[in-house]
């Protein structure tokens, strides 16, 4: 039987292996007593050594076997665990290189110590076992300062795209604070702009009545007519700025849509039938009762009919509750009347705007109310329009919208 041979590294290795506490107590006490590795003084024991067995294991291999190459795999392993440990830690770089130097100078003066003890190692083996060691913790330190440049450049990847959604979220807040310091001029001018119609309307009218007593009939109509349409814009400006102004979490309820449809059909009607329009109305048999706002679905509807019949001169609006999916319903009113231009379809939700110009009376808040209180309900608005044939809108609410927190 052939006996395995031992060669002279191997003995090297296995002499590691036996004095692994010593050395590691050597290392350590080096570690500590180095005043470049700051980060090394604020770790237990045994978070300073967790990693040395690995380490150490591997470069005993490549003794074993004189050659590197084949337990790479696992050396750089272990490098990459101890770099990122050690990343982990608060380690710098330079810090990380140092604690690996020290521990090579203690493996190398292990080498020379066993070197005076073994007759049969000879400086050949002295002079490999040193090329091996180098190597190895060379590729250490290597995988090791790589893994701590990954890990931290991953980590500024991470506060980086932080950083840019933060900055977007702020473009995004400061638009919306442009935007709204804009929408809050172009209110402050509209609300002149009428205002200062009404009044020059009011001074034609007492004029009028004093330098024509006769016509005082139609003066008074002309003021009584002004007057209406200042409260319809006051009260439209009231109903806004208590919809954009409602803190209070939205309260959520049960509402019996037939009860709110005939409701909404009754009311309408008349001011409908008084255009010479017709109403056409359609109810879902499959719709019940939903969890929502019924105050602020009725506004949502109630300014719909307005602004369909006020568009409309001839023809029919309609008004359908339906079903429109498993989760969802709908409410979707359609008018025969001037439609609305291509150019105009994304300014129709704004503040003041009118899609017939002034000839026909109205403050260009319909529509802004729909949104915001659509948005609040958890609505999704759709309309099509055609100029000169009509306009439909249809909102798509859920059957049970979540109680606000």
């Amino acid at each position: 039987m052939t006996e395995t041979r031992v060669t002279p590294l191997r003995k090297f290795a296995d002499f590691v292996r036996g004095q692994q506490t010593r050395l590691t107590a050597q290392w350590m006490k080096t570690v500590f007593g180095d005043v470049d590795l700051v980060e090394a003084d604020k770790l237990t024991y045994q978070q300073l050594a967790d990693h040395l067995p690995e380490i150490l294991e591997g470069l005993c291999l490549a003794l074993d076997v004189e050659d590197l190459e084949r337990v790479e795999p696992a050396i750089e392993r272990d490098a990459r665990k101890h770099g990122l440990v050690r990343w982990r830690q608060g380690y710098r770089i330079e810090e990380l290189v140092r604690e690996l130097d020290l521990f090579h100078q203690v493996l190398a003066d292990a080498l020379e110590e066993f070197a005076d003890q073994d007759s049969t190692f000879t400086r050949r083996h002295e002079g490999r076992a040193r090329r091996l060691i180098a190597e190895a913790l060379s590729m250490v330190t290597l995988t090791s300062i790589k893994e701590v440049v990954s890990e931290r450049d991953r980590k500024i990847d991470e506060y980086t795209g932080r950083l840019e959604r933060a900055n977007h979220e702020l473009t995004l807040k400061q638009r919306l604070v442009g935007d709204l310091y804009e929408s809050r001029m172009q209110i402050t001018r509209s609300v002149v702009h009428d205002l200062r119609n009404f009044l020059n309307a009011f001074s034609i009218a007492l004029q009028l009545i004093e330098r024509a007593p006769s016509k005082a009939d139609m003066a008074l109509t002309l003021a009584n007519r002004q007057a209406s349409d200042m409260k319809q814009l006051v009260d439209q400006m009231v109903e806004y700025s208590v919809v954009l102004g409602d803190g209070t979490p939205n309260t959520v309820e049960p509402v019996d849509l037939h009860a709110l449809y005939d409701e909404l059909v009754a009311s309408s009607r008349p001011a409908i039938e008084a255009k010479g329009l017709t109403l056409h109305t359609a109810f879902d048999p499959a719709l019940s009762v939903v969890t929502s706002n019924r105050l602020k679905l009725k506004q949502i509807a109630v300014n719909l009919l307005s602004n369909a019949t006020k568009y409309t001169k001839s023809g029919e609006i309609q008004l359908a509750f339906t079903i429109a999916d498993a989760e969802h319903w709908s409410i979707r009113v359609s008018d025969t009347g001037v439609g609305i231009a291509p150019a105009d379809a994304n300014r129709v939700f704004d503040e003041f705007e009118r899609a017939a110009g002034d000839d026909i009376p109205g403050t260009g808040l319909g529509l802004a109310i729909v949104k915001e209180l659509c948005r609040v309900l958890g609505g999704q608005i759709d309309f099509a329009s055609h100029e000169g044939v009509g306009t439909t809108f249809q909102i798509r609410f859920p059957l049970a919208q979540a109680e606000a927190e």
